[in-house]
């Protein structure tokens, strides 16, 4: 109740240096520690360093269902590469880099500086050399982003306090890093840009797709469901299923789904699929 007062009260760039400030003071008192849990198939250990961790990965982790149908009906298997574009503190990245195994890649891309740290913490802590991770924003285009660097952060809005993250584009990575067999991206409203960045990728490669669909919480400020639908080559096969859980359903049945935050994935038929 307050935030919200305060949010209408305050100027947004007030209000959001604020929530920039809060956030350091709560990293500041919070007092760091190392949990051990089931995350998917393996059991990892984690830096805890904020309230957010704690809350979020400090308990056994399920593998989550998109991850699953990907594995089984998908080209994540060992030897695959992924782009992991919003990775945060690296735990999902580090699931997906069990499921590639040493033989593949997970690059784990996050522009929150806070998260990218810990990220690089939890794979070194857990001897995953198959995992890299980098410090950037997944974009459009390089350059740079304005970013807000909040605990779960996301593109800065033009009146938002924000710092400039550099700028990296899927074709970049596909350039530099090679061909990735899956695109895994959860950028908080972003997804459009990440995906226009992703164009050449796709199009030429056909990488399976899980992408977190951010309606309601972000992807209306840069367009719509259909802008993101467009973005998908004819041939994919695209399901749906709701945010916190649920089955997938082909997009056919399942399209009201994407009138609010939900999850995609979009597989490749014509794509080799493992034995």
């Amino acid at each position: 109740m307050i935030h919200r007062l305060l949010r209408r009260a305050l100027p947004a760039p007030v209000y959001s240096r604020l929530g920039l400030a809060r956030d350091a003071v709560d990293r500041a008192r919070f007092r760091p520690y190392v949990a051990t849990h089931a995350y998917g198939r393996r059991t990892l250990s984690v830096h805890v360093a904020d309230a957010m961790a704690q809350g979020w990965y400090d308990h056994d982790w399920p593998l989550p269902t998109e991850i699953g149908m990907l594995a089984e009906r998908g080209r994540l298997r060992e030897g695959a590469r992924v782009f992991d574009i919003g990775a945060h503190q690296g735990v999902v990245a580090m699931m997906l880099g069990d499921l590639v195994g040493p033989t593949g890649e997970v690059v784990a891309v996050e522009a929150t500086l806070h998260n990218a740290e810990v990220a690089w913490r939890n794979v070194a802590l857990n001897g995953l050399t198959q995992i890299v991770v980098m410090h950037a924003a997944g974009a459009e285009a390089p350059g740079v982003v304005r970013f807000s660097p909040r605990m779960n952060g996301h593109v800065a809005a033009p009146d938002e306090a924000a710092v400039e993250v550099r700028a990296l584009t899927v074709d970049e990575l596909t350039t530099s890093r090679g061909v990735p067999q899956l695109l895994f991206i959860d950028v908080e409203g972003y997804e459009l840009h990440v995906l226009r960045g992703a164009r050449h990728t796709i199009e030429s490669h056909h990488p399976d797709l899980f992408i977190e669909v951010h309606v309601g919480a972000g992807l209306e400020r840069f367009g719509t469901t259909d802008d993101l639908l467009a973005l998908i080559p004819t041939g994919y096969e695209i399901l749906v299923a709701p945010a916190q859980g649920g089955s997938f359903l082909p997009l056919a049945v399942g399209r009201d789904l994407l009138r609010q935050h939900a999850r995609l994935v979009a597989l490749w038929p014509g794509a080799s699929r493992p034995a």
